[in-house]
Formats: structure tokens, sequence, C-alpha cells
């Protein structure tokens, strides 16, 4: 079973930029961004050294880099060409009226 959280409105994303929304309960803020339309959501740390994606991570070439160690990670896949072993998980996301929620679990 999903465990479904608010993170928010639809107005306070805005293409091209990520930011980062803390939630009640989650350790690390969701990070959410616009591309091409699409809604995309994922943790706000770096899965090679939990480094703050709100802090470090830059917004490049449909991906987020981190500027900590470079690690990049394609948004559309969550793959990281420098390591496939690490991957970015992303969270479903579930548009209600304007609200933005994603899927934790």
């Amino acid at each position: 079973m999903p465990l479904r959280v608010h993170v928010c409105s639809v107005a306070d994303v805005v293409p091209g930029e990520m930011r980062g929304f803390d939630v009640q309960g989650v350790t690390w803020p969701v990070m959410v961004t616009a591309l091409d339309g699409n809604i995309i959501a994922f943790p706000g740390v770096c899965p090679h050294d939990d480094v703050s994606f709100v802090e470090y991570g830059v917004l490049e070439d449909r991906g987020v880099r981190c500027r900590v160690h470079g690690y990049r990670f394609d948004l559309d896949t969550g793959a990281c060409p420098h390591m496939p072993a690490l991957h970015l998980r992303r969270y479903k996301v579930t548009l209600v009226g304007t609200q933005i929620w994603v899927d934790l679990l």
C-alpha cells in the first residue's frame, strides 16, 4: 500500500527549476520539478553520499547533478552514468486538482 503525502501545489513548481519541499515525518525534502510539462518528484538527497540536493543539487540536461562529488542522475530513469549501481528513486506523482501528492512507498 503506498504512503501518499501532499507536497505542494502546481503553482509552487517552476518549469526548469527544482525546489525542495519539507514533508512532515520525512527526513529529507521532496524535490519537485517540471520537465516538458511533466511533474517529477524525487528524494532531496544524493544516493551517493547523503548530500542535500536543496543545497548542492543542480538541474541540468534532464538530470540532477550533485555539486559535491559530481554524480549525475537522469530524471527520466533515475540512472547514474558515473556509477550504474547507484539509482535515484523517483516518486509516483498524483495530481488532485492543483495539488501535488507523491507516493513515498
